[in-house]
């Protein structure tokens, strides 16, 4: 017959729940299961939170509401990155992030758009032409980059 585990935390934790609590302290965070410790990383160490109170969550050892709850983080922040574990796993929270890719108007690609637009092309037209967004250009024409005759 199974044994139930009574709700014994050592002392200064935060509980999350009735079998999960936390305690910050010298700069490091410790997670315990009962009396027992599971988990600990540092204080700044956002990623490694994330993925664990991810794992809690996804584990079914605690909800969503309690972690939002003990922690204070975003409910929205928290539901990203469970689904980013659901999604891709631990590797997904220690990726480096992905950077944007270069400038699609170029000076080049601005001159074509504006000797069209001069000769009264449609947008849309140039856009898919050049293979740009139309609402790339429509961007450049409001923020003043490109003049567009009327």
């Amino acid at each position: 017959m199974p044994q139930m585990q009574l709700p014994m935390f050592p002392e200064g934790v935060t509980p999350i729940n009735e079998s999960i609590a936390f305690q910050k302290e010298a700069g490091q965070v410790a997670y315990f299961y009962g009396h027992l410790p599971v988990f600990q990383h540092e204080a700044e160490d956002v990623q490694s939170f994330r993925l664990f109170t991810s794992q809690l969550i996804a584990r079914g050892t605690a909800s969503q509401t309690e972690i939002v709850e003990a922690f204070g983080v975003a409910r929205i922040t928290v539901k990203r990155y469970v689904k980013l574990l659901r999604d891709s796993g631990t590797k997904g929270f220690f990726a480096p992030r992905k950077g944007r890719s270069g400038p699609v108007l170029t000076p080049e690609v601005l001159s074509q758009i504006q000797a069209g637009l001069d000769k009264g092309r449609a947008v849309a037209e140039m856009a898919r032409e050049l293979k740009v967004r139309g609402d790339t250009v429509n961007k450049a024409i409001a923020a003043g980059r490109l003049k567009k005759r009327f």
